[in-house]
């Protein structure tokens, strides 16, 4: 299990700065999901209790799955307002993955069950909130609200995909969570497309025959 490391971690300084100028609530906001070939792509917006900081929260990368787990439940028993937002196959092939993540993102957003005044989004594209807004590259690795957000986001999509896994036996959902392993290329060629695979993406494209293999 791993749950922290020696390595630069998030803090929750730039809130406390924030909260300092009377500017409260505040969301950090997170997705997870975005380049696998299926399943939906999951957002969460997270506000949390600036005096009930729960311990161990990092990056989700930084985390193993029993890690993220254990944090996970210590954000929700912690008081934090938590909202999430999830764009399914269908809005991911009509929109575009990215259109698709900043919808999601304000639906996480507006799920809320307090208003931020300012949510901080990681990345360098935000989505239209009611709200100041403001984007950090690699947010999840300095913001603590952002890495709050991004182990919601990956937690709750995880169980998204272990569940579509008996919906859709055989393609290793519940290992991979649709990413492009060596174990999902073999199962599309074996099985073929199923209804949560994003038809958008070139790899299922190329397995339905709409696009050619590029030298």
């Amino acid at each position: 299990m791993k749950i922290a490391d020696s390595r630069f971690k998030p803090t929750f300084e730039l809130e406390l700065a924030e909260l300092d100028l009377g500017r409260w609530p505040i969301a950090g906001i997170d997705e997870a999901g975005r380049g696998p070939w299926a399943g939906p792509v999951v957002t969460a917006a997270v506000i949390l209790d600036p005096k009930n900081i729960p311990a161990g929260i990092d990056d989700s990368k930084a985390l193993d799955e029993d890690g993220r787990d254990i944090i996970y439940r210590r954000i929700v028993e912690s008081g934090a307002a938590i909202a999430t937002g999830i764009a399914d196959v269908e809005r991911i092939d009509r929109d575009n993955i990215l259109n698709a993540t900043l919808w999601a993102m304000a639906e996480a957003v507006r799920a809320l069950s307090a208003k931020p005044r300012l949510a901080l989004v990681d990345g360098n594209r935000a989505p239209r909130l009611p709200c100041e807004t403001r984007t950090i590259v690699k947010g999840d690795a300095k913001c603590l609200s952002i890495a709050a957000a991004s182990i919601i986001a990956k937690v709750t999509r995880d169980r998204i995909m272990i569940a579509l896994d008996r919906e859709h036996p055989g393609y290793g959902f519940a290992r991979h969570k649709g990413y492009g392993t060596p174990e999902h290329k073999d199962a599309l060629a074996s099985l073929g497309v199923c209804p949560i695979h994003r038809r958008s993406f070139k790899p299922v494209q190329l397995a339905l025959g709409l696009a050619d293999e590029v030298a």
